[in-house]
């Protein structure tokens, strides 16, 4: 009798466990989550940015933009301007980002000694703030001349309002005059600004000059330190507020080369230093 073949038997295929599915689902999650790809670009980014400045310093940043390294622990940065830098285009200035790295705020130099008054100073002191830009003026200190007599030319020549950033004295220098002369005129100078204006001006000088003449004798004025080209600031932190870390930077709107600061600390202690 002829023999019937048999039919050949399927193995049942096993389903997929849970334990697999629920791998599959989560590896899915991640692939089309926006944060992967946020997360994906930001390494890629960091790696371009590594190939192509092996050499940074780990406290800095070079941003093609500005053309200058900029430290990388601070998040609010801004320049300081005077007739040097000519006619701004202060829409320029604002729109300028780079990374989330843009102006912020801006001094803006007003006055010098008992008679000079800035050309550029109304003109950027209008303008700026048009922008959202916060401004601070500031007065070039002439050791020589009185102190109350620069700071009742300075008061004369700016209009502070309410949300600018406090008035500035910038010294640099003793101008021929003794350490204790310096600063006699720039007490009745800084005492007369406070009286007019109820808050304490800021105080702006070298490193240098700040830690030889000022630094024991100033310590309840807010400071803001010129130290360029430094890996870091050589100055307890909670000695300054301002950083002018370079005198190089190149901004869109501005014809020549700025300087560049940063801010030691958050936007709440920043508002602080506003004229409230």
């Amino acid at each position: 009798m002829p023999v019937k073949k048999r039919k050949p038997t399927r193995k049942k295929r096993k389903g997929i466990s849970l334990q697999l599915k629920f791998a599959i689902f989560t590896l899915l999650l991640i692939l089309l989550s926006p944060f992967y790809y946020g997360y994906v670009l930001k390494l890629a980014s960091s790696a371009w940015f590594w190939v192509h400045h092996p050499t940074d310093d780990i406290n800095y940043r070079t941003y093609e933009s500005y053309q200058i390294k900029i430290p990388k622990k601070y998040a609010i940065h801004g320049i300081d301007v005077s007739y040097y830098q000519g006619k701004i285009d202060w829409q320029k200035v604002k729109a300028m980002n780079e990374d989330g790295v843009k102006i912020t705020f801006a001094f803006i130099k007003a006055t010098e000694g008992i008679m000079g008054v800035d050309p550029y100073f109304q003109r950027n002191w209008r303008e700026a703030p048009k922008q959202g830009i916060k401004v601070g003026a500031y007065h070039f200190f002439r050791p020589k001349k009185s102190g109350r007599w620069q700071a009742n030319f300075f008061l004369q020549t700016i209009s502070v309002e309410k949300g600018d950033l406090r008035p500035v004295v910038d010294i640099e220098s003793l101008d021929g005059v003794s350490p204790d002369k310096m600063r006699t005129e720039l007490n009745a100078f800084v005492i007369q600004i406070e009286e007019k204006t109820k808050v304490k001006p800021i105080i702006y000088s070298g490193l240098k000059f700040y830690q030889t003449y000022l630094a024991k004798y100033y310590t309840d004025y807010p400071f803001w330190v010129a130290h360029y080209h430094q890996p870091k600031l050589k100055l307890d932190s909670n000695a300054w507020k301002f950083w002018q870390h370079s005198d190089k930077a190149r901004i869109n709107g501005i014809n020549h080369v700025v300087d560049f600061n940063a801010f030691n600390g958050d936007s709440l202690q920043f508002k602080k230093l506003l004229i409230l």
